[in-house]
């Protein structure tokens, strides 16, 4: 028999957190208890408290009507919405996004977990989620889902911590100069961790020394006796190291291969399947396997292990975790696609884009094997908000792309059209305004025993690239039918 679902807030507490007031026609305003929190009528669940977010593309209150339909037992408003049942239990508030961060606040204020944030250029997300998978097989851990990171997802992301866990995990973004400050000091954490710093939304900073600085705002919100850990192999650490110190955080951690690197990689032989990895983390030696491909998880597994060191955990026990790590939709997920005459493998990367994560993307695709007479091929969409410099980061994907001797590259967009002549004629597999043009090329081209990568920014929308090559064993079963 499953368990009843705890409660996350009552109408009493929530009302205290936001300074807000229940309300409504009938009885019972103060009486109801919220199982979740919900900023999307779309997403939400039965026993969710629905916060109407009023953003500049859409405001929340239009689609109370919804939540109640869905089971909102609340709506959190700055007025009353004009679709909402006369008698619908609301909270009434000032300004809706400030409630969500009063709850986030709140929730934080309660718990007794050990909270670590994560932040980076590169490999945050994926550092979120492999601590939450390795520190969840130890004890109650919560985390943001997905990419929640932002002035409203991470008080979201809070707001929904219950309040028995043991280990809270958030991750936090940023494209401008002071975003990640606010957040910093709302979450509080306990080990911040940046696991990376490179060229991305260079559009919105002089250079590379200012995205730096602005993922060192971190370490503003970390508790006393706190931990920074830090990418020990990469030109910013004493950078990152003494502004952690400016912050008054006492204890840096750097992970890496650095001889210095309290998180040490001794060696890791890699394969299309994974790593099989030696590190000394704090001094001791340890041997690991991780499941997922690429030199760049090598380098996320040991900041993942120096944090679960910092916060407490059992390292030894993360450390045998990371052998059941899965990929994601988006971020590496694999698909093995039935087509006439045998199959492709379709590796979906295609939540984000980065000239560094493009590379790893590239390094991951080099070590898959294709069938009999199949080919490695990458499609590449636009790597955004890289500024000034967008045209030459591009075309430098060339030599990468020849270095791991990828068979064919299509590319789509106006940015990956300076790729698309930087490379030799001969791996040009074709170029397409958008990601609709370039889907079919793609489709037509692919055959038994090709590897496909598929990966872009996410306003380049290369899921539908992915879509469309999962179409083809849909289609070819279709044809057996």
């Amino acid at each position: 028999m499953m368990e009843p679902a705890a409660v996350l807030w009552t109408a009493d507490e929530a009302a205290a957190a936001t300074q807000g007031q229940a309300i409504a026609g009938g009885k019972g305003a103060d009486c109801w208890q919220a199982l979740g929190v919900s900023i999307d009528s779309r997403t939400l669940c039965p026993g969710d408290l629905f916060v109407a977010i009023e953003g500049p593309n859409f405001d929340g209150h239009a689609f109370a009507s919804d939540a109640f339909d869905k089971g909102a037992v609340a709506v959190v408003a700055a007025r009353k919405p004009d679709n909402a049942p006369d008698n619908a239990p609301l909270l009434m508030v000032d300004d809706t996004l400030k409630a969500l961060g009063d709850l986030g606040r709140a929730a934080r204020r309660r718990t007794e977990a050990r909270v670590i944030a994560v932040t980076g250029s590169v490999g945050k997300t994926s550092v979120k989620d492999a601590l939450a998978h390795v520190l969840g097989s130890q004890a109650g851990t919560h985390a943001s889902a997905g990419s929640l990171n932002n002035h409203w997802g991470l008080p979201l992301s809070l707001a929904r911590m219950p309040r028995d866990v043991d280990f809270g995990i958030f991750e936090m973004g940023m494209n401008h100069a002071g975003e990640i400050s606010p957040l910093g000091k709302m979450a509080r954490p306990h080990v911040a961790v940046v696991s990376a710093v490179e060229f991305a939304h260079g559009e919105f900073f002089d250079g590379i020394d200012d995205i730096a600085d602005a993922k060192a705002e971190i370490f503003e919100g970390v508790e006393p006796g706190g931990w920074a850990v830090i990418k020990r192999d990469m030109p910013h650490f004493h950078r990152l190291a003494r502004a952690a110190a400016a912050c008054g955080v006492e204890n840096v951690i750097g992970f890496g291969a650095h001889d210095e690197a309290r998180a040490r990689l001794v060696g890791s032989s890699n394969t299309a399947d994974g790593s099989h990895v030696t590190a000394i983390i704090d001094g001791k030696r340890i041997d690991y396997l991780i499941s997922l491909p690429g030199s760049h998880w090598v380098m996320n597994s040991l900041g993942v292990l120096a944090a679960v060191h910092a916060a407490g955990g059992d390292v030894a026990a993360a450390a045998a975790a990371l052998g059941g790590l899965r990929a994601v939709a988006g971020r590496g997920l694999r698909h093995r696609v039935a087509i006439p005459g045998g199959a492709i493998t379709v590796i979906d990367d295609s939540y984000n884009a980065s000239p560094a994560s493009m590379k790893a993307a590239f390094e991951v695709l080099a070590q898959s094997i294709p069938g009999d007479g199949g080919r490695r091929i990458a499609v590449l969409g636009e790597m955004l908000e890289l500024g000034v410099g967008s045209a030459a980061a591009h075309a430098s994907l060339a030599e990468p792309l020849s270095d791991f001797s990828i068979d064919l590259v299509f590319t789509t967009g106006p940015g990956m059209g300076h790729l698309a002549k930087a490379i030799p004629e001969s791996r040009r597999g074709g170029h397409g305004a958008d990601s609709q043009a370039i889907a079919p090329m793609v489709a037509a081209a692919v055959r038994p025993g090709d590897v496909v990568m598929v990966k872009g920014s996410a306003a380049s929308r290369m899921g539908v690239v992915v879509a469309a090559l999962l179409e083809l064993g849909q289609l070819g079963r279709r044809g057996e039918a």
